[in-house]
């Protein structure tokens, strides 16, 4: 079996740039709202595809001067939202209700588009739009930089595309060309849910990425300091290298990371890994998957960021005044000072 057939046997259809026709939404007047991280990248992005793209923002902070300086003509949101055919949420998430109720909801009329880069406000209804509107996602696997960098350089960052709402039978062709302009047909799109989307995205990030990978770097930190090591010895070896590691893995694999490491690294990782992600851990990350399935942490995070999250600002002042942080802050300089120069 050579590799293609194999790929589609794992992923099934992978959208390139003949699944995509960008006629789709040619002469329809886009609406980004915001300029942030992933913001930025699609409207540069999409305007160099030959689309309609206005820009519309809540004030003229920071990134209005970024979109100016970027050759992009920012408007009030209610502006940028006037005879619009395609309204795109990259405001964060838990902005993005008040927006819709406020701004989006007093001009939708029949035959709109609301798009989104995440599906988390539609999934837990935050936002529940009216029947008479498409309601699709092109959720990019990468962040916003990676998505404009990829697309300047000819190329593109795979997309997820779903559909919540086909109201005009085209939802998902229009997705498509959402995603081929962005530039992910040139690499795949991959078709999912606003469902599968949203859990598994707060599942990597609580699990792994964010919370798990956070964790872990600070305990083998502490473990190393308390059996009587220097701190900055800690940070190199238990914080430092991980961006290494993770590179490795990002271009190879996991198996090709461990191929790139000694046979002492390789021993000593196979054998001594399963031991600290035990079954017991398992089982807690399996409660905390559950809970996000079930809506629960949506429920919590939803009421901490109403009442002006404060647990979470305490949880980033702890952070930021650890050991581990201290140390890094003076350790990176010197990371920084020997890097080479672009």
């Amino acid at each position: 079996m050579n590799g293609v057939s194999l790929l589609g046997k794992i992923l099934g259809k992978v959208y390139t740039e003949n699944d995509a026709n960008l006629d789709y939404i040619r002469n329809k007047k886009i609406a980004i709202l915001g300029y942030g991280s992933q913001g930025r990248a699609w409207a540069l992005n999409l305007r160099d595809s030959g689309l309609n793209v206005h820009v519309g923002l809540e004030r003229q902070g920071n990134s209005w001067k970024q979109a100016v300086s970027d050759g992009i003509t920012p408007e009030k949101t209610e502006d940028a939202l006037k005879d619009s055919d395609i309204v795109i949420f990259l405001v964060p998430d838990m902005v993005q209700r008040k927006i819709y109720t406020e701004k989006v909801m007093p001009v939708l009329r029949d035959g709109m588009d609301l798009v989104f880069a995440h599906g988390f406000n539609i999934h837990y209804k935050l936002i529940v739009p009216p029947e008479n509107v498409d309601v699709y996602m092109a959720a990019p696997k990468a962040p916003g930089p990676s998505v404009r960098e990829f697309f300047v350089k000819g190329g593109g960052v795979p997309v997820l595309v779903g559909v919540h709402q086909d109201h005009s039978g085209n939802a998902l062709n229009k997705a498509l060309a959402i995603a081929k302009g962005l530039g992910a047909t040139k690499a795949g799109v991959l078709e999912t849910s606003f469902r599968e989307e949203t859990e598994t995205d707060l599942m990597g990030e609580q699990l792994d990425l964010v919370g798990g990978l956070t964790a872990m770097l600070r305990a083998t930190f502490q473990t190393i300091v308390d059996l009587g090591y220097r701190p900055e010895m800690a940070y190199f070896e238990a914080i430092n290298e991980m961006k290494l590691i993770t590179d490795q893995i990002y271009d190879k694999g996991l198996s090709g990371m461990l191929r790139a490491v000694s046979d002492t690294a390789k021993y000593g990782g196979l054998t001594v890994g399963p031991y600290i992600i035990n079954d017991e851990v398992k089982k807690r990350m399996r409660e905390k998957a559950e809970m996000i399935r079930s809506g629960k942490f949506a429920s919590e995070w939803i009421e901490e960021y109403d009442e002006g999250s404060k647990h979470l600002q305490a949880l980033m002042d702890d952070l930021d005044n650890s050991l581990e942080e201290q140390v890094g802050r003076e350790l990176r300089e010197i990371v920084l000072r020997g890097r080479p120069k672009n």
